[in-house]
């Protein structure tokens, strides 16, 4: 089964801050097939999405790690940084961290993306 792309739009603050506002006040009704997900730059997205996170995205897929201790045995990177980045992916949706038995479980809910630019 094909996964769906995670729609990411790229926007400057002031045009984001415009749209916000915008839809606060009831002016612009965001379309279904609108990113949820915006960043400010290529940039920016580029650091979530850098090649070390695709990496522990395809093995967090690939092996489906019980917990952060196993993901931190198989990929190498250390709990504590790993802890980081998955809080920063779970954030943006692209991960779950599901906590069971005394235990946090990462799941990977995209990795295909789709990137909108608004210029």
């Amino acid at each position: 089964m094909a996964e769906k792309a995670m729609k990411i739009g790229i926007m400057s603050t002031e045009d984001y801050r415009r749209r916000t506002i915008a839809i606060a006040k009831g002016e612009y009704k965001p379309r279904k097939d609108e990113p949820k997900i915006w960043f400010e730059s290529m940039e920016s997205l580029g650091q979530l999405l850098s090649g070390q996170n695709q990496n522990l995205l395809r093995l967090i897929k690939n092996r489906n790690p019980a917990s952060l201790t196993e993901l931190e045995s198989i990929s190498g990177r250390k709990k504590s940084n790993l802890s980081r980045t998955l809080k920063t992916l779970s954030n943006y949706g692209i991960v779950d961290l599901i906590k069971e038995k005394g235990m946090v479980r990462p799941v990977v809910n995209a990795t295909d993306f789709q990137v909108e630019l608004s210029i």
